[in-house]
């Protein structure tokens, strides 16, 4: 039992030490993210509550969330918008769906919520948040449509 021990300590020993080895800095990446010493930036977190409008006609809502799903692809594939989509379950916020926007302006994350056809329709209605966190958040859209089999 202590020869297998001793013999894999060694691989033990050097798993260790290489995941404590430390990631060299990129400041050409953390730059062009926008990012601070702490690798974070501002957002704008936009929180989609039920809207008033009382919409009946289930080909007219239909149309409207096409819309507000090619909206959302229309505003990721600016660059706007880094996190899109709902929530799977109630809550007493109310809050349906949630955005955070690539902008440290409230009022900038105002107007492109503001395009969104169900917004504008009254079906969904928003709160504004600042909101901090990592600078490589964009980052990750990329590899999204490698891994969806389909697109609204």
């Amino acid at each position: 039992m202590k020869f297998k021990f001793y013999l894999l300590s060694p691989f033990f020993m050097v798993s260790f030490f290489h995941a404590q080895e430390k990631v060299k800095f990129n400041e050409e990446l953390a730059t062009s993210l926008g990012a601070d010493q702490y690798g974070m930036k501002a957002y704008t977190m936009v929180m989609l509550t039920t809207g008033t409008a009382k919409i009946e006609d289930q080909s007219k809502k239909d149309e409207l969330m096409k819309g507000h799903l090619n909206n959302i692809g229309r505003l990721a594939d600016e660059g706007k918008v880094v996190v899109a989509g709902p929530f799977l379950e109630k809550n007493k916020q109310n809050f349906r769906g949630m955005f955070i926007f690539n902008t440290g302006s409230k009022e900038e994350a105002e107007k492109w919520v503001k395009t969104d056809p169900a917004v504008q329709a009254g079906i969904f209605s928003y709160e504004i948040f600042s909101w901090y966190g990592s600078a490589a958040l964009p980052l990750y859209l990329k590899h999204h449509k490698e891994i969806a089999r389909e697109n609204p």
